[in-house]
């Protein structure tokens, strides 16, 4: 619950920003070759950007690893296969910020094939822009979800909770009230004790004054019996 408040803030701060992706038009070294592309430039680390990337292609053909790039080979592109052909790929960047290229080699491919395929190519790069901030805003939707549904747990217990106080605080008054009526006829038991006492008292000594008068009568009866001759 305190580690959801602190991050609140940020979660706010994130819900307000928005990303815009744009494409520009550039070419790369491919193995000695130019290769003519577009790039976007992704706010993120290369290290996040890198593998998304990669998953990315493997729905245009079989990412294959090179020495700083990426082949796709037999891309597949507006639904058709291009076997023996290949589009490439190359990621760069820092922990920041990362640039994202796409791009073929005019040589490879028929010239009447390749204005239409670096259309394809450009909106292939705007989707992967796209795919990647959607997908970055989709973990954060499901972090505040997690905490949403984290807190909207802890307001349960917590109305469970206070039902329970309430309950123990209920059958708490109600035993102080036995308690306290207990306490009135404890109190009222005891002044009757003390005053059955001081009459026991107050018997004891009249009792004892009585036995006190007989004794005397006794022992004079006594003396009286045995002056007779």
């Amino acid at each position: 619950m305190k580690s959801f408040i602190a991050v609140l803030p940020l979660l706010m701060v994130i819900q307000s920003f928005s990303q815009r992706v744009e494409t520009q038009k550039n070419s790369k070294d491919i193995n000695g070759s130019k290769a003519e592309g577009y790039s976007v430039t992704i706010s993120g680390s290369v290290e996040r950007v890198r593998p998304a990337l990669q998953k990315y292609l493997k729905d245009y053909g079989k990412p294959k690893q090179n020495l700083g790039y990426t082949s796709i080979q037999n891309p597949v592109l507006g639904g058709n296969t291009y076997d023996k052909k290949s589009v490439y790929a190359v990621t760069e960047g820092s922990v920041s910020e990362a640039h994202v290229w796409l791009g073929l080699i005019d040589a490879e491919w028929q010239d009447s094939d390749t204005d239409v395929l670096k259309d394809r190519i450009k909106e292939m790069t705007y989707q992967f822009g796209v795919k990647f901030y959607r997908d970055q805003v989709q973990l954060e939707i499901n972090e505040t979800q997690q905490a949403a549904d984290a807190t909207d747990r802890k307001v349960e217990k917590l109305i469970s909770d206070n039902k329970d106080l309430n309950a123990k605080l209920l059958a708490n008054e109600q035993e102080k009230l036995k308690l306290e009526k207990a306490l009135e006829l404890n109190k009222a038991a005891h002044e009757l004790l003390l005053q059955k006492i001081d009459a026991n008292k107050k018997a004891q000594d009249s009792v004892t004054n009585a036995g006190l008068q007989i004794k005397k009568i006794l022992e004079g009866q006594k003396d009286r019996q045995s002056k007779i001759n």
